[in-house]
């Protein structure tokens, strides 16, 4: 047979999961990808032992020499392993996406590399891909009918003189990330991804996660003491308080046994996200990029498909109000004057009859705002049970579900949020997690998810200072996606932040239903109510400037429409900044600034002026302050 043909053949078997034995022949030491722009380089070996794999940005390792490699039936297929010829591949595209901007860039070149396990004689592959900012890569071990266990065996080592920042598993995904050197992580610690890294002598930044976990386990990280993490799968992430508080030590004992998958299995992927400086990683698409699009049957026009709409809600839950059929219309007829388009309703509707649930809805359309009702997710998690939910919110004219109370990453539990999101989609409902993990991509393959919490968010109102956690998630925990922070409050909650911090945060976040935490009555009565209601919840374009830190202090400049928005969270240290609007198009723009007083922090400052791409705006922030402004063309 002629070489050529040979390998063309062997290669499309590659890509149906079946490795002949000419794509071994003269295996290589090892594949490499750089990517589109030559600036990132990942590279599999066979290693001694155990595959190994190494990611170098700009000619400088980013991730040292790490293992590679997925666990089946208590066999670890990375020792002893051969590589073949890699099947090379590429794509350059965009597509419409929602959230930190409005078009995702897919573009990046790619690997399939056939691997053969010495002692089993198993084979299967490893899938690489490199983009401008970032790789990901996966494991996908051809299968029959019956299931068998998965693990991993990947780890991430870092390089020496790195800073890391992470929070433990104590409360799920609701922690406050520690900066820490690389150094003085010791073994055992636990991270929750994103774990977000500052490279050494400023050479960039990376942040490690996943994407596209459906019908798996969700991956956690921890530390070997010695400059690495190892990727660690959902059933031996130690059971946080919120699980064993709301289930028990019986429930996550039993959710200790590792996973059993049917058929082909094909790990997440793992991401590490790749910039050289703070607004590649805040614009990076990659945990999108790997996962699915929407199914037309479901979502027609994907996230266009008419019921699903991003939109501002009111929540009556930490900034008073009464606690009865009544206080919540009178929620949704403020939520109206603001020009908000939802009312986010916790469990006290369960006490209602259908009636008053009916009555509710048609007050708040008649005020064009859409109604969500709260869940437990204990209560969803028999088909039957949830579909009947689902039926009597789209029966009533409900526009969506808020579900709670996850608090695990086990397969049961990503099964069951897929579920819900399927589910919801049939019955035309949006969906809101709490006590959820952190986002994987679903809202890309489920346009109905539209937030999920994940973050140490207001709710927590324990906490002793918001300052320098605020300037950190926009970072960290929201590279993974949008978080329903529940931001802006104007009460004793807001701790040492000042009001102009709490608006600005509004405008950093990332969440396409925007939840406020404060009382609308008190967002209309604030010097700056007008620019509280023209903030969005989605953006066409965001740039993180200079000067933006992590823990520090983050600057944000996002447009929407024909309107920009300048908004800065600053961390606990006071000082001066200087900010060019050369992030603006040409001409004149009307713009309102809304600015710490400096003697009160309850109170803001709010001016208006006229601004030009050529100007610069010298703000003064305060400890825990912030500064926001609008700019419109006349």
């Amino acid at each position: 047979m002629n070489t050529t043909r040979a390998l063309a053949i062997a290669l499309s078997l590659t890509s149906l999961g079946l490795i002949v034995p000419e794509v071994f022949a003269g295996p290589p030491s090892g594949v490499e990808v750089e990517s589109p722009n030559g600036v990132i380089r990942m590279r599999l070996t066979p290693g001694d032992d155990h595959l190994e794999y190494q990611v170098d940005l700009a000619n400088r390792p980013l991730i040292a020499k790490s293992a590679a490699g997925i666990v089946i039936d208590g066999v670890d297929l990375g020792q002893t392993s051969e590589l073949g010829q890699p099947e090379r591949y590429q794509v350059d595209e965009d597509y419409p996406t929602r959230g930190v901007h409005s078009r995702a860039i897919n573009r990046f070149r790619g690997a399939r590399v056939p691997v053969r396990h010495g002692k089993t004689g198993t084979d299967y592959t490893i899938d690489l891909r490199v983009f401008n900012d970032g790789v990901a890569f996966r494991y996908v071990v051809p299968g029959g009918d019956g299931e068998r266990v998965v693990d991993e065996a990947t780890s991430f080592r870092l390089v020496p003189g790195s800073t890391v920042w992470y929070h433990n598993l104590r409360g799920h995904y609701e922690g406050v990330h520690a900066r820490k050197a690389i150094a003085e992580v010791e073994a055992g610690d636990w991270a929750a991804p994103p774990l977000t890294i500052k490279l050494p002598e400023d050479h960039g930044y990376a942040s490690i996660t996943e994407g596209a976990i459906s019908g798996s386990s969700g991956m956690a990280l921890q530390a070997d003491g010695k400059l690495g993490f190892a990727a660690r799968l959902g059933h031996s992430h130690p059971a946080s308080y919120p699980f064993t508080l709301r289930y028990g030590d019986e429930e996550a004992k039993r959710l200790t046994k590792p996973a059993s998958i049917p058929g082909t299995i094909k790990s997440p992927w793992r991401i590490i996200m790749i910039g050289t400086d703070l607004n590649s990683l805040v614009n990076c698409d990659i945990v999108s990029n790997v996962s699915l699009p929407p199914d037309p049957r479901l979502f027609p026009a994907g996230l266009k498909t008419d019921w699903v709409r991003p939109g501002r809600a009111v929540w009556q839950y930490l900034d008073g109000g009464k606690k009865s059929l009544e206080g919540i219309k009178e929620f949704s007829r403020l939520a109206g004057e603001l020009g908000f388009e939802y009312n986010i309703v916790e469990g006290l509707w369960q006490k209602w009859s259908d009636a008053e649930l009916r009555e509710l809805v048609q007050y708040s359309q008649d005020r064009h705002v859409g109604v969500w009702l709260w869940k437990h997710s204990r209560e969803i998690r028999s088909p039957e049970a949830r579909r009947a939910f689902f039926r009597k919110c789209r029966d009533v004219g409900v526009v969506g579900v808020k579900l709670d109370f996850f608090d695990h990453e086990a397969k049961e539990v990503v099964d069951l949020y897929e579920a819900c999101l399927r589910d919801a989609a049939e019955f035309h409902l949006m969906v809101d997690f709490h006590g959820a993990n952190k986002p994987t991509g679903e809202s890309r393959t489920w346009p109905n998810e539209m937030t999920r919490e994940g973050i140490a968010g207001l709710e927590g109102g324990k906490r002793e200072a918001w300052a320098a956690h605020n300037a950190t998630w926009p970072f960290t925990r929201l590279l993974a996606g949008h978080a329903d922070y529940t931001p802006m409050h104007f009460g004793t909650r807001r701790r040492e932040t000042s009001w102009a911090h709490q608006i600005a945060s509004a405008a950093v976040l990332t969440s396409p239903v925007l939840v406020y935490a404060a009382h609308p009555k008190t967002m209309l009565e604030n010097p700056a109510a007008e620019l509280i209601k023209s903030l969005p919840s989605v953006w066409d374009e965001t740039h993180v400037l200079p000067g933006s830190e992590i823990g520090e202090r983050a600057i944000f400049a996002r447009r929407n429409g024909d309107r920009w928005f300048l908004a800065i969270v600053n961390g606990p240290t006071a000082g001066p900044v200087r900010v060019p609007t050369s992030f603006l198009g040409a001409g004149t723009y009307r713009a309102l600034l809304v600015r710490d007083q400096k003697d009160d922090p309850a109170a803001v400052k709010v001016e208006a002026t006229t601004i030009t791409k050529d100007d610069s705006l010298a703000i003064d922030l305060r400890a825990g302050g912030g500064f926001i402004a609008r700019f419109v063309k006349p």
